[in-house]
């Protein structure tokens, strides 16, 4: 299979995003697709911003960053992702809703493009069952933020091809990631490990072991963690995390990925994290340090 020139990525969020910035960084062509204007507008600011302070601290030149800003389209027109040659969807974590857009893909791309999906934890076995190519249907998890982390979890389904295989490699390589291989398990190897961990995080607030700084300090300076576990659950999102969980339990059913009821709780009420201003902490200006109960 030749190399990729064209890159198509649908949800422009902050991982759609930075795939998007990681494939203009590096010679591609890419389409960044959603269908809200006004979350392309964010992207492109994110974008545009996240360059420049690559710029600043001298990791790429002002005239590749140019280059890569030149490189990118942003559209809420599918039919433009017809001539590209791979196509990462990073929308939200629900099957049905993957199932419906890559029925689309497949629909509309051209018959040698490779459909990957960024899930961290939906069988890819299914969601290649959707299309007309299972065998060029793959996972590629970046982790978040794409642009930053180093690692790329590659998680081949059931009918997934050598040939697909070894191009989603190349392409991984290319942009310098370290590559794990899962096999196409509920939550694949990273989230199999992390959520659980968050998960008891919650119940461990939830049933007042410890305050919230406590249980994050415990872990960062205890186990040498950059970030503690509920600090990372709203860097997430509060509602991915449970999204995760459920398809934790769902697929491997066993009791101990019951989601965390006060991790239900949060959601519910529409605390989720960083992107919505408060999750288990609060980030909203001037906001005082927060003193809520654990059962919310």
């Amino acid at each position: 299979m030749a190399e990729a020139k064209n890159l198509g990525v649908v949800g422009s969020g902050q991982m759609g995003s930075g795939i998007a910035q990681l494939g203009a960084m590096h010679g591609l062509h890419v389409w960044l697709l959603d269908t809200d204007p006004t979350a392309l507008y964010r992207a492109n600011k994110s974008i545009s911003s996240s360059l420049q302070r690559f710029v600043s601290k001298g990791q790429i030149s002002q005239a590749a960053c140019t280059e890569a800003l030149r490189r990118l389209e942003y559209t809420s027109n599918i039919d433009e992702l017809r001539s590209a040659d791979f196509i990462v969807e990073a929308i939200v974590e629900s099957e049905d809703v993957k199932k419906k857009l890559f029925i689309e893909l497949d629909k509309i791309t051209k018959s040698s493009a490779i459909l990957a999906s960024n899930t961290s934890s939906i069988s890819i076995t299914r969601l290649a069952s959707a299309t007309s190519r299972p065998c060029q249907v793959i996972g590629m998890h970046f982790m978040n933020p794409p642009p930053i982390m180093k690692l790329v979890e590659i998680v081949r389904g059931a009918d997934t091809s050598d040939e697909t295989f070894h191009a989603t490699k190349a392409l991984a390589e290319r942009f310098h990631k370290t590559i794990i291989c899962s096999q196409d398990y509920s939550g694949f190897i990273v989230n199999r490990i992390l959520m659980p961990m968050i998960n008891e995080a919650f119940f461990t607030l939830y049933t007042g072991v410890a305050t919230k700084e406590d249980i994050d300090t415990a872990m960062k300076l205890g186990t040498n963690h950059p970030i503690g576990p509920l600090e990372l659950a709203d860097f997430i999102g509060l509602d991915v995390c449970l999204s995760i969980m459920k398809v934790l339990h769902a697929g491997l059913g066993d009791s101990k990925y019951d989601p965390c009821p006060l991790l239900v709780r949060y959601v519910d009420a529409g605390r989720v994290g960083r992107k919505c201003g408060i999750g288990v902490y609060d980030y909203r200006k001037g906001s005082e340090p927060m003193k809520a109960s654990p059962r919310l």
